[in-house]
């Protein structure tokens, strides 16, 4: 079930929302029942089989979480408990995720004919097993009390705003807040607003940066210009952020609504002077659970050699590019970031280069434009042969009319889409709510403005893509 479906605005947020504050206000048990329930029917209602290995996952990690918390205290029992839960899961995600990748490979490099069966993959996958073991990690660290019962558990890990896309929520960020929360109308509104902030980046900018970038990645690159397939990956790095980042806005603005406040998971990554920065800012959720999880136990950057801080960064950006895909173009987009992150720790990049932010700022987003090649390609083929078309080396046209044609169609939802990826709407504001005694009726007017837009697109039935389903 979509974010951006008539059925999921129309029916199911408002029944849950009816239930949840009505017959149930009064019982936090109550309601965290109802979430939970609401949350798997959510899941079932796209995956009817898939939820049932959902289910399985989380009895398991309720279970590790329990024994964890049993044996804290003696070393060599708890960590058995961790690597047993780290086993499990990377187990289940490897089956349904990279089974067939990884046989694939190994036919192809050792001639072999082992059989590839077909799997499906569970959406959101990567998400729900993330939150399995940081709920684990969390009660061995002591970040987070641990839940005994499997249904709260099960909330955590299931809660349908950020169960398929995000953001992953830490445990120990609404571990309290799964026993002890309180509604209030202030976070009700600011949730609802949050929800068609999202709603509206989804649906009216995402959804039209798509027909874009869908038709420059599906034009042979013979016959691609330089122009448009500039204009391509320009339109796809806005669809990616607007998709992704609308999710999660929609996401933070569920649980505020059901009294449950989610970490930010984007911060305008398309102002970076850094890849460093970028990746501060661009899911921060994804970011901080790699460096909370995997760089800090490794080291991080308080190492005494250089070659441990490459090190450390490589496991890193390996696992983060592996965690997007089983393509062999995911894994070298990881090792794209690998390349440029160990370079600007290496050369102190912020001291030595941060007055110059012009030139940082296009160093920036030239190999950010070029990650996102790699990542909306089929294949490394295609990858390598439509970045030769957008520095000029295949010898197709510099500029043609498709250019034209799709810019003019488009240039107000490029228009935006450059806005809304500053802070400028927000500065401005800011600047009018202290000034201007009309801010209240036009900031309620401009969100009704972006649903009924949104709501009518989503009724004509247009392209509407998640991206981050895959993963």
């Amino acid at each position: 079930m979509l974010f951006s479906s008539v059925v999921f605005i129309f029916f199911f947020l408002p029944a849950v929302l009816f239930m949840y504050y009505v017959p149930f206000r009064n019982s936090i048990k109550l309601k965290n029942i109802l979430l939970l329930f609401a949350s798997l029917g959510f899941y079932a209602w796209g995956e009817p089989v898939f939820v049932l290995i959902m289910i399985f996952s989380i009895i398991f990690n309720w279970f590790f979480g329990l024994l964890v918390d049993k044996y804290r205290e003696d070393k060599f029992k708890s960590r058995l408990v961790i690597s047993l839960m780290v086993v499990f899961n990377l187990t289940i995600i490897f089956i349904f995720k990279y089974l067939m990748f990884t046989l694939e490979n190994i036919n192809y490099f050792f001639k072999t004919n082992i059989i590839v069966p077909n799997i499906a993959l569970p959406i959101g996958i990567s998400f729900f097993t993330f939150q399995n073991m940081s709920y684990v990690i969390d009660v061995y660290r002591k970040d987070g009390e641990v839940q005994k019962n499997p249904l709260y558990v099960g909330l955590y890990i299931s809660f349908f705003p950020q169960l398929i896309a995000g953001p992953i929520v830490r445990y120990q960020t609404i571990a309290e807040e799964v026993n002890h929360r309180k509604e209030n109308i202030e976070d009700f509104s600011q949730g609802v607003c949050r929800f068609i902030t999202g709603l509206g980046k989804k649906v009216l900018l995402a959804n039209n940066m798509a027909l874009i970038a869908d038709k420059a990645f599906a034009m042979g690159t013979d016959s691609l210009s330089v122009s448009f397939a500039w204009l391509g990956v320009i339109a796809y790095a806005f669809q990616i952020f607007f998709d992704f980042s609308g999710y999660s806005d929609m996401a933070i603005g569920l649980g505020r609504m059901f009294g449950f406040h989610f970490l930010e998971n984007f911060n305008y990554p398309y102002i970076s002077r850094s890849i460093s920065e970028f990746w501060r800012r661009w899911h921060i959720s994804l970011s901080t659970w790699f460096r909370d999880y995997v760089y800090f136990p490794l080291g991080g950057s308080r190492v005494k050699t250089k070659k441990r801080l490459v090190f450390n960064l490589f496991v890193v950006w390996s696992l983060t590019g592996v965690w997007h895909g089983a393509n062999w173009t995911f894994i070298l987009w990881g090792f794209l970031y690998f390349v440029l992150i160990s370079f600007e720790k290496l050369v102190n990049f912020k001291d030595r280069f941060g007055k110059y932010n012009v030139l940082t700022y296009i160093y920036t987003m030239f190999f950010v434009l070029m990650g996102w090649v790699l990542f909306r390609a089929d294949n490394i083929s295609h990858a390598t042969e439509y970045i030769k078309v957008m520095l000029g080396f295949k010898g197709t046209s510099i500029f043609d009319n498709l250019t034209i044609l799709y810019f003019n169609e488009y240039k107000y939802f490029l228009l935006f889409s450059a806005l809304c990826s500053v802070p400028i709407i927000k500065w401005l504001s800011t600047k009018i709510k202290n000034k201007n005694k009309l801010y209240s009726f036009g900031y309620v007017a401009s969100y009704l403005i972006i649903f009924i837009l949104s709501i009518s697109y989503i009724i004509k039935g247009t392209y509407n893509p998640f991206i981050y389903f895959n993963f």
